[in-house]
């Protein structure tokens, strides 16, 4: 019954996530659905997006969060419009919530849209919201066991962001393990290695997004 229950409500998210990305094609949005655990550096990636291509770009954030709406607080700074989804305690965003909140925003003049997923790297990876893709994102803080240990993000991720490389010398993070898992997942996956607070590596990682929201 319990496995039913969950392809039901899968099915269910399914079907709203085609009307989702049906919408956004039509209106020529790149939506990305961006899944990692708590503190691994969503908010300070989509800062240095927004800091660098948000005068080429109409960007759009839903930020998706427990209770607070403390990462929508640090975005708005940027002049770019923000719906923050509490889920009262739900471990994920779902296609129906996303689906609920896209009329506030003006999709005609919109060109990506972040979706900063709830802090997990197990239930947002099942639920697809409608998305163009979903972006992983790990720090070397969390150890370099995560793409073994949470394989379905990392198999349908589209690239993976590893934020923190100038914390490594203060960790035992290998680089090596974390490398050789990824690939025997994913072994065509891009993979960016980047330091929100210093910039290291953001440049690909600018011309990367750059060049999907041209061709959306």
């Amino acid at each position: 019954m319990e496995i039913k229950v969950m392809k039901n409500i899968l099915d269910r998210n399914q079907n709203k996530a085609d009307e989702v990305r049906s919408v956004l094609s039509m209106k020529k949005v790149l939506m990305v659905n961006i899944i990692s655990s708590p503190g691994a550096g969503k908010t300070s990636l989509l800062e240095r997006t927004c800091e660098e291509l948000g005068t080429k770009f109409t960007m759009g954030v839903i930020e998706g969060d427990i209770t607070t709406d403390r990462d929508a607080q640090r975005l708005k700074k940027y002049n770019i419009p923000i719906v923050v989804i509490n889920t009262e305690g739900g471990c994920h965003l779902d296609s129906h919530s996303i689906s609920k909140v896209l009329d506030n925003f003006d999709l005609d003049k919109l060109d990506v849209l972040f979706v900063e997923n709830v802090g997990n790297l197990i239930c947002p990876s099942q639920f697809d919201l409608g998305e163009a893709f979903k972006l992983a994102v790990v720090s070397t803080t969390e150890g370099d066991d995560k793409p073994g240990k949470y394989p379905m993000l990392f198999r349908e991720a589209s690239a993976v962001m590893l934020n923190k490389i100038d914390l490594i010398p203060y960790t035992n993070f290998n680089f090596d393990i974390f490398r050789s898992d990824l690939n025997k997942i994913n072994s065509k996956i891009p993979l960016f290695k980047i330091s929100c607070t210093r910039g290291d590596g953001l440049g690909e990682w600018y011309k990367w997004i750059a060049e999907r929201i041209d061709a959306r």
